[in-house]
């Protein structure tokens, strides 16, 4: 405490002397009161209210003379005041947390008062400094701004709560061997500064007790702004405010629910576009602008130490997941790019749709008819476009991609977890799940939980919900989830229905419409209705989305979760299943129902007794798979980024223009800010699950479109720097928050990566065209020179017109057609098995198996080699672990060491030779260990 007492003697002298000589930084707040004094809120017409620490009364009698002193000593002219500032109108003490309310006289004014007096009051007892700026002050003469600041007892205090780790040591381990090709990747990188604003540092939890341990060199600056608001927020988010109903009440999010405070934010440090004008601030904001959230800077890597510097680790942890997520897709794309061309340059050799388009053979086969009645018979070159172009994706490539896919995403996830377990090790997050899951217990639960019980391994009275309790609120969860997910169902059915009723007038139209004839070949009654169907899907899936967002956080809330981990565990889970089926299902109908159960004519399968089911393109099923994945990809991809850039610029337009016609004296950082949107607790939960979305696109269905990975990496290039650009400059600055790892959402991304090796087997067996073309190719062909012409007459069975039912057969038949084709293994109708299946389809199906037995088994034994071979751990990262924790003991001990030394000598009683020898054991052991 010396140190502490001589460094407030020489702030004195400092501000003593810059009262005699220079300006400071503005006048000081009038009104002073101790925490156990009766304080009046700022609401009530005092234009700042501050506070003193429960603090020894030593102390306390420091601080009021200190206050006294400045008071008489700095008297300056409010004019020359700069409110662009993120400090109290003392210029010395930072503004923390700042929380606002708009004094309206309705009918609960008097209730909200009370309310705001308590818990003000409150936050004065647990020695926080409060400074209220009156409406008159603000810009539009109706906010109240309260601003609060976290004096060093009460950091200190809740760093040892919160066991948070602060620097002992620089860091003296050597840093690993540069590699000689990183010069190749110099023109990507950012400035070392801007890399690494900070040293590393050995680290260990606070405690009060060992304040000599650490580096404080400065004690406004020791803990970092994002440390100090995390600490407010703790501190605001379990404050009582009064008893109400007969229950206590307390917490800065229910005030904020019922209209008490209108907003409660930390302030960014300074404008986005330019630096400071207070050469005490730190202008982070300004620098994460200029080299990560311009979209000119996107070829640079990101300021990861800086981002977790200036938002936290769990904010830092997503952009480093988004950033590795990218570069892996860098290789993907560039794979399935390769595939697309190989598809691309072998069009022309392509015998299918040769024959196809070839009038002497697609000309002459006439095809039945596509639906009942309506429809006429057609011929087989008619759709020579659509089968040239299926050949783009449906190839020998697509095998091999959908194989490498299988691959990629177990290198994707194995090397993710090395970089998470080096993010873990360089952020101090490698002890942080067992003081997480002890300390993120949330206010809720303890407000609603009302019964209490032992903690048999605390042995403490803690809040809990009881069993019978909890199993309604289950199933009353369960209930709803499975009633949106059967609406869900309901919508793809509606679709499907939409699909099967307009194909008949889509044929009609195009038939019969002579402006269609030059593009009826490319864009087929098929083609029409795939995409009018994709796109209401997308509409329907867009309005679903957004109902279900508000019904999966009630429902979550209704379960009271016990910790925040569990809440976002909760919440993921639901919205993920939801969206899983939302976006996906449409395309598993495409994929493995389309086609698949038609009948043939004649007996054909009808949806309700009344749709007839629809069949494939003779060009297989996977073109309209692509055109569903395009759609609905592409769709979800521009949408979602209108949302998260073009809103909130347009909702944040004018206050930005305030923002800079604005003198600084009029426009104060705290009003800028406030105008600004709010990120709120689930804005990363939202980032999180698009970008899972997309990784089952590019997953669970890439065999039908190579190109996906090359969509999902344009899209995330964009994606990074519109996610940061928002954050930095047009939302508020979120609250800091620990996070150790993506948390639940690994564990998706490892079932998504098992599935899709299931769905890209069953797509290339079922969807695409392959299975039955290798069948042919070695078992049927006829031709040695060209094995795989009569491929197409091969796959078109023979059907008598005359054995049409009245309900099937078309109206008219101008040419007089005796048999129509179509797309089936079936025996002809001069055949004693007519109409059955042949031998070719079983030898068909038993191959479509096969490969799927074989694909599956092959990739997963690859994948699983691939997990095992590469460690989850990197060894430099585990022997620095090590390292590092036997150095923090080593300090630790050594200073314990030294305590008891200075007690020996000094005479302590209480400083045993058994604790000393007791001690120097401890040292012995750590260094065996």
């Amino acid at each position: 405490m010396n140190r502490i007492g001589r460094r407030a003697n020489e702030t004195l002298i400092e501000m003593a002397l810059s009262a005699d000589g220079e300006e400071s930084n503005g006048p000081l707040c009038e009104t002073i009161s101790t925490a156990g004094s009766e304080v009046p809120s700022g609401s009530e017409g005092l234009n700042s209210t501050e506070t003193t620490l429960l603090i020894p009364d030593h102390q306390v009698q420091s601080g009021r003379r200190y206050n006294l002193f400045l008071k008489r000593r700095l008297r300056i002219d409010k004019r020359h005041e700069s409110k662009d500032s993120i400090f109290f109108r003392d210029g010395v003490r930072r503004i923390d947390f700042v929380l606002s309310y708009v004094d309206d006289l309705n009918k609960e004014w008097e209730k909200k008062l009370e309310r705001r007096k308590e818990f003000e009051s409150n936050l004065q007892k647990a020695g926080l400094e409060l400074e209220t700026e009156d409406k008159k002050e603000s810009e539009d003469g109706k906010i109240y701004f309260v601003k609060i600041h976290a004096p060093w007892e009460v950091l200190i205090t809740y760093a040892e709560v919160l066991n948070i780790k602060v620097p002992i040591r620089e860091n003296d381990i050597p840093s690993m061997v540069e590699n000689p090709l990183d010069c190749m990747l110099t023109p990507f990188r950012l400035p070392e500064k801007v890399m690494h604003p900070e040293p590393d540092y050995f680290t260990a939890p606070f405690s009060k007790d060992k304040q000599e341990l650490y580096l404080i060199n400065d004690e406004s600056t020791f803990f970092s702004p994002s440390m100090r608001n995390r600490i407010v927020n703790y501190i605001l988010t379990r404050c009582p405010y009064g008893t109400e109903e007969g229950k206590k009440k307390f917490g800065i999010k229910r005030l904020l629910n019922n209209g008490t405070y209108s907003a409660a934010y930390p302030l960014h440090d300074c404008q986005y576009w330019k630096k400071a004008s207070d050469p005490n601030c730190d202008n982070e904001r300004y620098t994460l602008y200029m080299e990560w959230a311009r979209f000119l800077r996107f070829y640079k890597e990101q300021p990861l130490d800086l981002i977790r510097k200036y938002y936290g680790e769990k904010i830092g942890i997503y952009f480093a997941w988004l950033g590795f997520y990218t570069e892996m897709l860098f290789l993907a794309a560039v794979v399935g790019v390769i595939c697309f061309l190989y598809g691309l340059f072998t069009m022309d050799e392509n015998m299918s749709s040769k024959e196809i388009c070839d009038p002497a053979i697609g000309g002459e086969i006439i095809m039945c008819p596509l639906c009942d009645r309506e429809c006429e018979y057609w011929r087989l070159n008619t759709t020579c476009e659509s089968s040239e172009y299926s050949h783009l994706f449906d190839n020998v490539a697509t095998l091999f991609f959908a194989i490498f896919m299988g691959i990629w995403v177990t290198l994707f996830l194995e090397f993710w977890k090395r970089r998470q377990a080096r993010l873990k090790y360089e952020w101090d997050l490698v002890d942080f799940e067992e003081e997480q899951q002890q300390l993120q217990l949330r206010p809720e639960y303890e407000a609603k939980c009302t019964q209490k019980k032992k903690n048999p391994v605390t042995q403490e009275m803690e809040p809990y919900l009881p069993l019978t309790s909890q199993a309604v609120r289950f199933c009353i969860s369960g209930t709803t989830v499975l009633f949106w997910v059967s609406l869900i169902i309901a919508s793809m059915i509606a679709v499907i229905v939409y699909r099967l009723a307009v194909y008949a007038a889509f044929a009609s139209l195009m038939e019969n419409t002579q402006s269609l004839q030059p593009i009826s070949g490319l864009l087929t009654p098929q083609l029409a209705t795939s995409v009018t169907a994709s796109c209401l899907n997308f509409v329907i899936i867009m309005i679903l989305n957004f109902i279900y967002e508000k019904i999966a956080i009630w429902i979550t809330d209704m379960e009271i979760p016990r910790t925040h981990m569990e809440y976002e565990n909760r919440l993921t889970m639901k919205m993920f299943l939801f969206q899983f089926v939302n976006y996906y299902s449409s395309c598993f109908y495409v994929a493995f129902f389309k086609g698949k159960f038609v009948g043939y004519p004649g007996a054909y399968t009808y949806m309700f007794n009344r749709w007839r089911n629809e069949e494939c393109d003779p060009a297989g099923c996977l073109i309209e798979l692509t055109t569903q994945l395009t759609i609905v990809m592409a769709g979800k991809q521009i949408w979602g980024n209108i949302q998260e850039a073009i809103v909130p610029w347009i909702c944040n337009w004018w206050g930005r223009r305030k923002a800079r016609s604005n003198p600084e004296n009029l426009y104060s950082r705290w009003e800028q800010d406030h105008d600004l949107q709010t990120f709120g607790a689930l804005g990363l939960f939202y980032e999180y699950l698009e970008m899972v979305i997309q990784f089952g696109f590019i997953t669970l269905f890439v065999a039908s479109f190579p190109l996906a990975p090359l969509l999902a990496l344009m899209n995330n290039i964009l994606e990074i720097r519109v996610d940061s650009w928002k954050l930095t400059t047009q939302y508020r600055r979120p609250v800091a928050a620990k996070a150790h790892s993506i948390g639940v959402w690994q564990e998706i991304l490892n079932g998504m990566a098992i599935l899709s090796v299931v769905t890209n087997a069953f797509i290339v067996a079922f969807t695409s065209d392959m299975i039955p073309r290798l069948v042919y190719y070695y078992a049927y062909s006829e031709s040695e020179d060209s094995p795989m012409s009569g491929y197409i007459n091969n796959s078109l069975s023979v059907f008598e017109i005359s054995d049409f039912p009245e309900r099937n057969k078309p109206k008219q038949n101008p040419e007089g057609f005796e048999q129509c084709r179509y797309r089936d293994y079936r025996y002809p109708p001069d055949h004693e098995r007519k109409y059955l299946h042949t031998m070719q389809f079983w030898h068909i199906l038993a191959a479509k198996l096969a490969f799927i037995i074989i694909m599956e088994h092959v990739v997963f034994i690859v994948k699983f080699f691939v997990a095992w071979m590469i460690p989850d751990v990197p060894a430099d990262v585990k022997a620095k672990i090590k390292r590092e924790k036997y150095l923090t003991q080593k300090i630790l001990h050594e200073y314990e060491l030294e305590k008891l030394k200075e007690r020996l000598c000094q005479g302590d009683k209480r400083a045993t030779e058994k604790e000393f020898i007791a001690t120097e054991g401890r040292m012995e052991l750590s260094r065996a260990m």
